[in-house]
């Protein structure tokens, strides 16, 4: 028979064993370090469907991703706010849950103020002007102006172009007084509507079509392609073609997981990044290109581009709002994005 120590003794080391057991069947907390031989987890989330350019870009990322460094990487794109929706996106991708996102810039006003250059009214000529002034020192500098606060951002997505759209034709900035316009959450944009005369409602892009049906709001800024999937020519007798805003997006990631990369693993990514940066910009002018032909054959709306003496009338209506927000931007940046109108 075991005495009384040597049963006590055995209880000691089961239960050692037990524990022993338990721990090598734990999962791999976040603080451990990752075994070598498993790959990186990207977790690529983001609030559109699949179809849309976002949506096809992080696939592509994903795919190239994974066919240039197997083993090393593996992506898991999470579409339609099935991972985290818009309200807790950024918070997840600063606590590390996920690693990337392509928030609209309408998004980082909170984050750094420069950001509003692109919420300015009638700024940008065009979709190039936009472009040339991404790829300038001050475009480029944005891209990294929220390190500090745990934001990297490593490419800028088109959604392209916006114009106005409202139940009546808007071809004067008079045009607008009192209707009531659907924005997204942006000081600037409020106040683009507010120097109009006009009334300014946030509302999420998913509620547009009942919004304007309904008469909560009469009037909208957004894509062409935006525009069409939200079926909202059936609701809205005028569009103009006024070019006046952008809707972009720029793709970030968490600042410390992407300096912590390899550094070969990291210039490859960025390679992939800027190859599939140029595809999904290609297909959100080829996408806006024809929603705009849709919505004219479909014979619901009309659309009335603005002569170059309308469109100087609006830009000159826009300039308290500038005033309002240069300080903000930077002079240097306003500048910039002024010169990016003139061919390079």
């Amino acid at each position: 028979m075991f005495t009384t120590m040597g049963r006590a003794l055995l209880a000691v080391l089961a239960l050692a064993c037990a524990s022993a057991i338990q721990a090598a069947d734990a999962p791999q907390t976040a603080n451990e370090p990752r075994p070598s031989n498993e790959p990186i987890v990207i977790k690529f989330a983001h609030v559109v469907a699949e179809n849309t350019p976002k949506g096809q870009g992080a696939l592509m990322f994903k795919r190239l991703a994974e066919e240039r460094l197997p083993g090393r990487v593996r992506v898991e794109v999470y579409p339609n706010s099935s991972l985290y929706g818009d309200g807790k996106e950024m918070e997840a991708l600063l606590l590390g849950d996920v690693q990337m996102l392509a928030p609209s810039l309408a998004k980082f006003e909170q984050y750094t103020k420069k950001v509003q250059i692109f919420d300015l009214p009638f700024l940008f000529d065009d979709i190039d002007a936009v472009d040339n002034f991404q790829r300038s020192p001050q475009g480029q500098s944005l891209l990294s102006s929220m390190q500090g606060k745990g934001i990297l951002g490593l490419a800028y997505w088109h959604n392209g172009m916006k114009q106005l759209s409202a139940n009546r034709l808007l071809l004067e900035p008079g045009d607008a007084r009192g209707l009531k316009f659907r924005v997204q959450a942006s000081d600037v944009l409020n106040e683009q509507f507010r120097e109009l005369r006009a009334i300014s409602r946030k509302m999420s892009f998913a509620e547009v079509y009942q919004g304007l049906q309904t008469g909560v709001v009469n009037g909208a800024e957004n894509t062409w392609s935006n525009y069409e999937s939200q079926k909202v020519n059936e609701v809205q007798k005028y569009f103009t073609e006024s070019n006046h805003g952008l809707v972009d997006y720029m793709v970030i990631t968490n600042a410390k997981f992407w300096n912590g990369l390899p550094p070969d693993l990291r210039a490859e990514l960025e390679r992939i990044m800027a190859e599939v940066t140029v595809k999904v910009n290609q297909e959100a002018e080829r996408l806006n290109r024809d929603a705009r032909q849709r919505i004219l054959a479909s014979g619901t709306s009309e659309i009335h581009p603005l002569t170059a003496k309308q469109r100087a009338d609006w830009r000159e209506a826009m300039q308290p709002v500038w005033r309002k927000f240069r300080d903000n931007v930077g002079a240097d940046f306003l500048q910039a994005a002024e010169a990016s109108n003139r061919p390079h």
